[in-house]
């Protein structure tokens, strides 16, 4: 079908048509990456064909910057409705450096990913009679016993189109988001074509390069069938010249616009990950119910029966009993590093609340994946905007153990610094790694600066006036008072440390099967989609964290060890230690074809902050539970 004006948007590139039937469809960003060594690279760092127009990049968000997603515009051709097939270019001699950055690429398993309308190139593949879904292609392969690489060189692609009829609209125009501009056209009833796939299919095909450089870019060609002798295909080697050309066909299709996008989150495996997740939810609900009801029972008993005494009876039981009741006049008593631990508490619930928010509107489905960074853009803007929660909480708590507001600004400006500044020394340190690698995923220095400007101007007035807000907040009265001389607490067989580090498996029960999909979905290049399931493991996570927290500091108080502060918080917050456990775990025996030092540095720094985030949240929620819990349980018994 002919339009008479239509103009199409190629992620950042307009393309107009030229009067030939069809027009031209938004075209693609061609990005290549690796699962070997997890570092981007531009495309058109290798030898491959260039647009007649120059190079540009599109505009991008600051999570596809931080990602080192960098958006090009490609040289390919795309009208709707025109099957073809369609020379390229071909390239001058292979010079010796290139070659030697094709092979590397190809024994990296690098991909090309490629987007159409917004849809990323898919690519089918059968290993062991199972089907497999990828994104993108590769640069090249390896025959299996070869020592020789081989280039891809040519591209089928197949467009899916659903053909949709309306009265009354005109497509003027689609954008990035695939979103179609419509104006009224009450003359005529209007039909147009919607693009619903992206497949293609990567060959190797020799040319002859004295037969292929008489021809002009997007010149026809007769149709290629993709060799299946390794001699026909495009080997990499010196002086070699690389002719590259592409076909494309047009596939109507009963998809729906609105489903377009099933095929990619289609996880193969599903039914496997909805019974491991379902199933470790019921087992952690039901031992989480058993630890909550013995726990309410016992500590109703304690004090049912303490408070039944009369005072004569209370003082005796005192001077007999051994328990928490004994450690009424130290429970208060100011921890060590207090500020510290308000520090990480007021960080803590920053990243939880930036957590739950994003997760919980990920669940809605506000978080698309066609919106590409747009997840860890929300992520970060939530971060700046809840300084206000962390600057209120940790300048609270810290008037509530010192009993005056005194040092507020201090420890308001440490929580403002504290997890920025150990994310900051961390991505320095690899954004050294990657510059030294000439990695796209470096982070630019004018970034560094924007980062920089949206913490200093949004995150750190925002965290001082939480903490202004905090100080000038009802103080939270303690409920006894605290003796001058500490009471010593009775030896133990073994540290008490050991029990609050082996407190951290149960959280870690329940996060672990999620874990593997979302680092699988990380560093393997797969679409994760499951945030439904994600909302309700993060909800039994906050749960079982403050149920855990909450048992160890009652055992705690038995055993007349007041000093259950920092116990607490790590009772829940040694989570993060099984998870970076597990993150190298994982490194070990499902990233096994991770190549380079860079790469596991990469990995490893970036594993360190999630741990460090998940330590903070998690450790939080386990304090906040048993702070309360205390208060509560010494504000029910009345003590002369």
């Amino acid at each position: 079908m002919l339009f008479d004006r239509i103009c199409v948007l190629l992620l950042g590139l307009i393309l107009l048509a030229h009067g030939c039937f069809g027009f031209y469809l938004p075209g693609s960003y061609m990005h290549t990456y690796s699962t070997e060594t997890e570092l981007p690279f531009s495309y058109y760092s290798l030898p491959y064909c260039k647009p007649p127009e120059d190079i540009k990049k599109s505009a991008e968000n600051l999570g596809e910057l931080l990602m080192g997603d960098q958006i090009d515009n490609s040289p390919y051709r795309f009208r709707m409705n025109v099957n073809e097939t369609v020379y390229l270019c071909t390239t001058k001699g292979l010079t010796e450096q290139e070659v030697k950055l094709l092979k590397q690429r190809t024994r990296d398993l690098y991909q090309v990913n490629m987007i159409l309308d917004n849809l990323p190139a898919m690519r089918y593949a059968n290993q062991n009679g199972v089907k497999i879904q990828w994104t993108g292609f590769p640069v090249g392969y390896t025959p299996p016993g070869s020592n020789e690489d081989y280039i891809i060189n040519h591209l089928k692609f197949k467009v899916l189109v659903h053909e949709y009829e309306g009265s009354g609209i005109e497509i003027i125009s689609t954008g990035e988001d695939g979103m179609g501009m419509i104006s009224e056209n009450a003359k005529k009833k209007a039909y147009g074509f919607e693009i619903v796939g992206f497949e293609v299919i990567p060959c190797s095909v020799k040319y002859d390069p004295e037969k292929m450089t008489k021809l002009h870019i997007y010149d026809k060609i007769d149709p290629v069938n993709c060799p299946s002798d390794i001699e026909k295909s495009q080997i990499i080697r010196e002086q070699e010249r690389v002719s590259f050309t592409y076909e494309v066909e047009f596939v109507k299709s009963s998809i729906r616009w609105p489903s377009r996008w099933d095929a990619y989150l289609k996880m193969e495996g599903a039914q496997v990950h909805w019974f491991s997740i379902l199933n470790s939810l019921m087992v952690i609900f039901f031992l989480a119910g058993i630890v909550f009801v013995i726990f309410l029972r016992t500590v109703r008993r304690d004090l049912t029966s303490y408070e039944e005494l009369d005072k004569e009876a209370q003082v005796q039981m005192n001077e007999e009993l051994s328990g928490w009741k004994l450690v009424v006049g130290d429970v208060f008593r100011e921890p060590e590093n207090s500020k510290i631990l308000c520090v990480m508490v007021g960080d803590g619930v920053q990243i939880l609340g930036m957590a739950v928010v994003t997760i919980v509107f990920a669940a809605l489905g506000f978080m698309s994946p066609a919106s590409r960074g747009m997840l860890l853009t929300g992520m970060i803007l939530l971060y700046l905007f809840l300084g206000i929660a962390s600057g209120y909480v940790g300048a609270r708590l810290w008037t509530t153990i010192k009993g005056t507001s005194e040092g507020w600004r201090s420890v308001s400006w440490s929580v403002a610094c504290f997890f920025p500044g150990i994310v900051f020394i961390i991505l320095t340190a690899l954004n050294f790694l990657l510059r030294g690698s000439k990695s796209t995923g470096a982070i630019p220095i004018s970034l560094y600066f924007v980062l920089l400007s949206l913490w200093f101007c949004i995150s750190v007035p925002l965290t001082l006036l939480g903490g202004f807000l905090g100080t000038k907040a009802e103080p939270l009265q303690l409920p006894v008072r605290t003796n001058q001389i500490p009471r010593e607490i009775p030896a133990r067989k073994y540290p008490s440390w050991f029990l609050v580090l082996g407190a951290g498996t149960l959280p870690f029960g329940t996060l672990f099967i999620e874990l593997f999909f979302m680092l699988s979905s990380i560093w393997l290049g797969r679409f994760y989609y499951v945030f439904g399931f994600l909302l309700v493991v993060l909800v039994l996570l906050i749960i079982v964290c403050a149920e855990v927290s909450l048992v160890l500091t009652y055992m705690h108080l038995c055993v007349e060890d007041w000093r259950w502060w920092w116990k607490a918080f790590f009772a829940s917050g040694s989570v993060s230690l099984y998870v970076f456990l597990y993150s190298i775990h994982y490194l070990v025996f499902d990233l096994q074809s991770l190549s380079g030092p860079v790469s596991a540095l990469l990995y490893l720094g970036y594993s360190l902050i999630m741990s460090v985030a998940i330590m903070l949240s998690t450790g939080t929620v386990g304090f906040l539970t048993s702070f309360y819990f205390v208060h509560y349980l010494f504000s029910s018994v009345k003590i002369d």
